[in-house]
């Protein structure tokens, strides 16, 4: 076993891991690394994503261009034109990330799950004023980026985006260790909810809801259709009316470092075959399938 497998088997041990990513200063450390993977001094950027390499998962072979100018120009790159294939079947949601499939399945009335016994409900995740109604007893499926992923997110439908509301937070790691440990996590992370309107097709008119989630060293989401940058300094409106429509496929924004999306759908959506916990999955992939 090599030195990186056995340095990286260490870190995977739960309690170890645990107490490294959410027993420290965790806003402070985020705020930290926002400003230093911004650095643009040659061997500074250089180390840091040589040494991200030596941790991750860190493929930049689909990158637009493969020279940076600091480690957080790398975490928001672009794709290479045609890297991701869109599927335009009018009955299928795309998934809006490259991400690996984490909990998912029916709304149960308004409760979802973030792991197994870690129930909460719609109203935790996108707050007490906003209507639930369009999802109660639909789907949801939660897709969590890891660190060396693609960090850009696209409309999985063509869809008019109506109403964002933002909700400044905590940055709890959200890999599946801590989920299985921290209750409702989801629900006190920073975060943003998207409220969108599907045109088109046999699902015209049903209500699409992304919910960005931040987390340990990865908070703050930008979006181009708002000269906002959403992050936990963040004092502007909580809630702003949207008319921002998208096509299918059409990138939405990026988080400034990563997280996870929560997709939530109504009734008559679901999850495709072939996808369960663990699975991976590229942005553009069938994601979730009306059958009515």
């Amino acid at each position: 076993m090599t030195f990186r497998h056995a340095l990286q088997r260490l870190l995977a041990q739960e309690d170890l891991n645990f107490l490294l990513t959410n027993r420290l200063p965790r806003q402070t450390l985020t705020r930290f690394m926002g400003w230093f993977s911004k650095i643009e001094q040659p061997l500074v950027r250089s180390a840091s994503i040589a040494i991200w390499k030596f941790f991750g998962d860190l493929d930049l072979r689909d990158a637009k261009k493969q020279t940076f100018t600091s480690m957080h120009d790398c975490f928001t790159r672009e794709l290479q034109d045609g890297a991701r294939v869109v599927d335009q079947a009018t009955d299928v949601l795309s998934s809006p990330v490259d991400a690996i499939v984490g909990e998912s399945g029916p709304i149960e009335g308004t409760k979802v799950f973030q792991a197994k016994g870690f129930p909460y409900t719609l109203q935790d995740l996108i707050g007490p004023d906003e209507d639930v109604a369009p999802w109660r007893n639909g789907s949801y499926v939660t897709l969590r980026l890891t660190s060396g992923m693609y960090h850009r997110f696209h409309a999985p439908y063509d869809c008019t985006v109506e109403k964002l509301r933002y909700f400044s937070g905590d940055t709890w790691n959200v890999n599946p260790v801590a989920l299985k440990r921290v209750e409702k996590l989801f629900c006190k992370n920073e975060r943003a909810f998207l409220s969108t309107r599907l045109r088109g097709g046999p699902v015209d008119g049903q209500r699409i809801a992304l919910v960005p989630v931040a987390a340990i060293l990865v908070a703050s989401i930008r979006l181009h259709f708002l000269d906002v940058l959403l992050h936990l300094k963040y004092h502007g409106p909580k809630a702003l009316a949207c008319n921002a429509p998208l096509s299918k496929g059409q990138e939405m924004g990026w988080f400034q470092h990563g997280s996870t999306v929560i997709v939530l759908a109504p009734h008559g959506f679901h999850l495709c075959e072939g996808l369960a916990p663990g699975a991976r999955v590229r942005m553009g992939q069938a994601l979730l399938q009306w059958r009515g």
